[in-house]
């Protein structure tokens, strides 16, 4: 039996989290894309943006994971957990000591422990979220408190999987989509928006980030 909530979990019309591709996510992401969703120079920052924020020696949960994580090398976590749809690809991440296959469109509820993790992080990824506030729920609750969950995003896409509302806003109006997430999903302070974006004409990177109250 299915936990799924509604679409949009009351945030915005069920239509505002519709996809062109609406076949099943397994089915998508059965075959392995081995490449990185960001430049060279937005990876770095990324890097940096987790080396500011993510406690070092901790827990972590790399959601939405793929066969990257971009952990910085001196971070020196304990574990990294990856929960994401391709069990190949996550077997390909040198920096996961264990993989999880799930998909969160089709089940929120994380398969953790309350209180799990000392941070989570999820690139790239945020725009393929159907029940992103029931998401958020659940992170909040795998997270120990004061522990930080961060959500970074650029201007690229799967455009077939990404939900509507992704799609036909600006990266300023995503940056305040993902705060309302935050916000509606209710339990996080200390957040924060930023733009991570290095200098040059590469890749953009935004940031928004909280910590569990």
């Amino acid at each position: 039996m299915s936990s799924r909530p509604p679409r949009g979990d009351g945030l915005f019309p069920p239509d505002a989290y519709a996809r062109d591709d609406e076949s099943p996510d397994g089915g998508f992401y059965s075959f392995p894309r081995k490449v990185v969703h960001i430049d060279e120079g937005a990876i770095a920052a990324l890097g940096r943006l987790y080396a500011d924020v993510l406690p070092s020696g901790g827990h972590l949960l790399d959601l939405m994971s793929s066969w990257r994580s971009h952990l910085p090398d001196g971070l020196a976590a304990r574990e990294v957990v990856g929960l994401g749809m391709s069990a190949e690809e996550m077997a390909d991440n040198p920096q996961l000591t264990r993989a999880v296959v799930h998909d969160v469109n089709h089940d929120p509820v994380l398969p953790f422990g309350d209180g799990e993790f000392d941070g989570v992080t999820c690139a790239v990824s945020i725009q393929y979220v159907t029940h992103p506030v029931s998401l958020f729920r659940e992170l909040r609750r795998v997270l120990k408190p004061g522990a930080p969950l961060v959500v970074s995003f650029s201007n690229r896409c799967f455009p077939t999987k990404a939900v509507a509302v992704w799609l036909d806003t600006t990266d300023q109006q995503h940056v305040m989509l993902v705060r309302s997430y935050f916000e509606a999903a209710g339990g996080w302070r200390d957040l924060k928006e930023e733009d991570r974006s290095p200098d040059g004409n590469g890749d953009p990177l935004y940031a928004v980030w909280a910590r569990r109250s």
